[in-house]
């Protein structure tokens, strides 16, 4: 049977893999970036109109593009509603962008590590990818410049805010001096938000976009974490010169996004009881993020490193003595615990070995302590066996 030459390279999801594995009761998960079920809000129908099941706009809601470009502003982002587009998932954000930039051999510029689902759809459509090492708070300056000064990416994709797998936030300094480059060398920018608002510490960044006086860009978000991933409704925020190229693109690709779960986001956006909501599931993170961290130090300080995230849902866990953690899963799964390993999250998997990411919001607490317990014993086996 004769497929497109891109099928081979399509990579299946080792997540999702790893899920269907820890689907078992007994599993006791840290794999995924599930919201905890308890803080999915619950939702009514009753007075959704009836003319929310015929087709609608490719562009989305209008209201709901109105109340999006508004909260956009108020973070800083300079936009109007024309500029917005309703996508099925911010996921849908990225398979436009690839769509719309990306040929065999397209060079394109992504922090090491980053978002798994991202690196596939992106290495899907053939791109070379060229990384710059994610430190603290934010990339390495010398080496994004080295990278722009030897190569020319179509667009830089970044994840400045609690940083998927890292957690990484970064400072306004980073914000500013990455904008500065990217206007420097005329580089289109992917920003990728999910997270903005599960911020446990306080504190804020304007988003990068903002900064921008030059550069193109995209700035996307999404209710997933916040609200229902179930709804499938996200968002892109895009300069004029390419909202009409990827408005053609979403139409190509699903006419629009349903209606049902964009009526159903516009009933909480901007609303006292969406605050109250996201005040709620911030604490209830914050303290799920908290046990986490006091288990962590109990079962893995002597065998990880780690930074204490002040927002997102993952702990990302460096281990002071390397090894390959995907070949952790298998005797993890026995244990019956699942986790993330680290490697696949860079765009060369084999040459970065000893990374762990667990997701903290996921996990029955009652199971926590128990789960890290058996995953640092087989993380302690591993390396007792590699040394022999």
């Amino acid at each position: 049977m004769a497929f497109s030459e891109r099928v081979s390279r399509l990579k299946s999801s080792l997540i999702r893999e790893i899920l269907a594995a820890a689907q078992r009761p007994e599993v006791m998960s840290f794999a995924g970036g599930l919201p905890a079920e308890a803080m999915l809000p619950r939702v009514e129908w009753a007075d959704m109109p009836l003319a929310m099941g015929q087709y609608g706009m490719s562009e989305g809601e209008p209201a709901l593009r109105e109340a999006l470009a508004a909260e956009a502003r108020a973070l800083g982002v300079p936009c109007e509603a024309s500029q917005v587009l309703i996508v099925s998932g911010s996921q849908q954000t990225l398979d436009l962008a690839a769509k719309l930039y990306i040929d065999k051999g397209t060079e394109i510029l992504l922090e090491a590590p980053t978002y798994l689902a991202a690196l596939q759809i992106f290495q899907l459509f053939g791109a070379d990818c060229i990384t710059v090492p994610l430190q603290a708070d934010g990339p390495d300056l010398i080496a994004m410049r080295q990278r722009l000064e030897q190569h020319k990416p179509a667009f830089a994709y970044l994840i400045p805010t609690f940083q998927n797998p890292s957690a990484v936030r970064y400072s306004e300094s980073h914000r500013d001096a990455v904008a500065a480059l990217l206007d420097e060398f005329d580089v289109t920018l992917i920003e990728d938000e999910p997270y903005r608002e599960l911020n446990f510490d306080g504190g804020s960044a304007t988003p990068i976009v903002s900064r921008l006086k030059k550069a193109s860009w995209i700035y996307t978000g999404t209710m997933s974490k916040t609200l229902l991933p179930g709804l499938r409704v996200g968002y892109l925020i895009a300069t004029p010169d390419l909202f009409p190229h990827l408005l053609r693109l979403k139409q190509s690709a699903d006419l629009h996004t349903n209606r049902m779960g964009q009526w159903q986001a516009l009933q909480w956006m901007g609303t006292e009881h969406y605050r109250n909501h996201l005040a709620e599931l911030r604490d209830f993170y914050r303290v799920r993020r908290d046990a986490f961290e006091a288990a962590l130090q109990e079962h893995f300080s002597d065998l990880a490193d780690w930074n204490n995230p002040q927002g997102g849902l993952f702990f990302w866990l460096t281990l002071k003595t390397p090894l390959d953690t995907r070949s952790l899963l298998k005797p993890a799964l026995a244990q019956d615990v699942a986790f993330m390993p680290g490697e696949p999250f860079f765009a060369d998997p084999d040459a970065n070995p000893g990374y762990l990411r667990l997701n903290f919001s996921h996990i029955d607490p009652q199971r926590l302590g128990e789960g890290l317990k058996r995953l640092a014993a087989v993380v302690r086996q591993a390396q007792v066996a590699e040394a022999a």
